[in-house]
């Protein structure tokens, strides 16, 4: 009993509930509004276009190589540097957004441009790939299929582990917390002009891994306490002492992988890697995310379900 007196004075999650379902909301509100009026930067891996590859030796100024291309006039195109592993060839990704693609001769006109553009950098064409509409819509549809079978499993598992927490309901607040991460990686995407591609489907996957495995470290705490102060703890309190029985182990873990993904960040943000920095940025974010939603709104929704139980029967 004192335990719980101690983690009542200190704790109380639960009691701020408001607060913390009130700010993804206003987050979800913002990213409507964003995306309505910015629209989202979509690789072309979805919608259909030409990727071209070039090899380039010394210094190239990518800005001024993407306004060269820009002033050709053959639409929409994004500009990014890379290099091959375990090499010194360096190479600039030069994808144009076409339903039909670029021409040989539209093709022509770049390489020649860039070549004439960059004389002292030697620029030759390495990679030529150009993916139709529908073949975009496929991959994209392959990719919502795996989320949505991943949701499924996650539900599945964590209503059987959990079924003396309510079993299904649980799986669902789990659900919601994960739908909170993936927006949260989203908003980084739209807010910061990142390209999505399958770079941003892989973070997504990997933010959903992490979030799980946090609620499901909680909701542990939660059934052990349940059963160990079985009608002596109400399950507001219950749920305040097992977030603060497991706020140091997830902040722990958080902070570790945290640690890597930020220097992977400024390091990329160093040399120009725009391939790194758009899978350790927004994964760095979406850690964060995790902990918030597990800790602030996974055993906050139980409790909520349990009172409106408690509440309709005794209506009853």
């Amino acid at each position: 009993m004192a335990e719980q007196k101690n983690s009542k004075a200190k704790f109380d999650i639960v009691a701020h509930k408001r607060k913390f379902i009130f700010i993804p909301v206003v987050l979800f509100v913002c990213l409507l509004i964003f995306t309505f009026i910015f629209g989202a930067e979509v690789s072309i891996e979805f919608t259909g276009g030409t990727i071209l590859t070039y090899s380039y030796t010394g210094e190239l100024d990518i800005n001024q190589a993407a306004s060269e291309i820009e002033s050709l006039d053959l639409g929409g195109v994004n500009v990014t540097t890379g290099s091959v592993f375990n090499s010194d060839i360096k190479l600039i990704n030069v994808a144009f957004s076409s339903n039909e693609g670029i021409s040989a001769e539209q093709l022509r006109s770049v390489t020649g441009h860039l070549t004439e553009s960059f004389p002292e950098n030697n620029i030759a064409l390495v990679d030529n790939k150009n993916v139709s509409p529908s073949t975009g819509m496929r991959f994209f549809l392959k990719c919502l299929v795996a989320f949505v079978f991943a949701f499924i499993l996650f539900i599945i598992y964590i209503a059987f582990r959990f079924k003396k927490l309510g079993g299904w309901s649980t799986g669902v607040f789990a659900l919601i917390g994960l739908l909170v991460d993936v927006m949260v990686v989203v908003s980084v995407f739209i807010y910061f002009r990142l390209t999505m591609d399958a770079i941003f489907m892989a973070v997504v996957l990997a933010i959903m891994g992490y979030s799980i495995n946090n609620t499901i470290i909680l909701y542990d705490r939660i059934r052990e306490n349940k059963t160990l102060y079985v009608k002596r703890m109400a399950n507001r309190e219950l749920v305040n002492l097992s977030v603060r029985q497991s706020l140091t182990r997830t902040i722990n873990t958080t902070v570790t992988t945290a640690a890597a993904l930020l220097v992977l960040s400024i390091v990329a943000v160093i040399f120009n890697v725009n391939t790194i920095l758009n899978f350790a940025f927004p994964m760095l974010i979406g850690l964060i995310s995790g902990v918030y939603t597990t800790l602030c709104l996974s055993g906050t929704f139980w409790v909520m379900w349990q009172e409106r139980k408690v509440a309709k029967k005794a209506k009853i």
